[in-house]
């Protein structure tokens, strides 16, 4: 089964996601996009916690082309999150700055492969920011990012076989 969890930032997504998971022993979790610049000094802290808190058996993969590596998996996969990989992708890409057709045409790709890997897998859950909650700056980059990961966060619910919402720590199943 494929799942999206949604939600906002603290609300308990990735604890909800990794207790889908939780009798399965051989998961491969996905930090998706640590930032190649090094620019979020929490990452390792993140990403330390949450393997803190999975099973030993569990294998962590720190990596920025979530496509390759969901492609290369037979096993159940949790993908975290759908909003660094954006902010990777931008940034690897270097589409700040780009003008906006070539913004969403290099994203359109990169969310193109991702949602083939996602369909050939049989136990996948991915997780995401809900940008509909959170305040998003007025400025060009932060509107950008908005409807982008929008855009990215349909396109994924539309080859998974659930979404969960999950704010407070309470699931809502749509």
């Amino acid at each position: 089964m494929r799942i999206l969890v949604t939600g906002g930032v603290r609300s308990g997504k990735s604890t909800h996601a990794e207790a889908l998971l939780a009798d399965a022993t051989e998961v491969a979790y996905i930090a998706a996009g640590r930032p190649a610049d090094g620019s979020d000094p929490d990452w390792d802290s993140r990403v330390a916690r949450h393997r803190a808190r999975r099973p030993s058996t569990w294998l962590t993969i720190e990596t920025a082309d979530v496509a390759a590596v969901l492609s290369a998996r037979q096993g159940p996969v949790l993908v975290d999150c759908l909003g660094t990989w954006l902010t990777a992708l931008m940034d690897r890409e270097a589409l700040w700055d780009a003008g906006t057709a070539d913004v969403y045409a290099a994203v359109d790709g990169q969310l193109e492969r991702l949602c083939e890997a996602l369909t050939g897998l049989s136990d996948a859950i991915v997780v995401t920011n809900e940008v509909g909650f959170g305040v998003v700056p007025a400025h060009r980059s932060g509107v950008l990012f908005r409807d982008l990961l929008g855009t990215i966060n349909q396109r994924v619910a539309a080859v998974c076989d659930e979404v969960h919402l999950v704010i407070a720590g309470r699931v809502l199943r749509l």
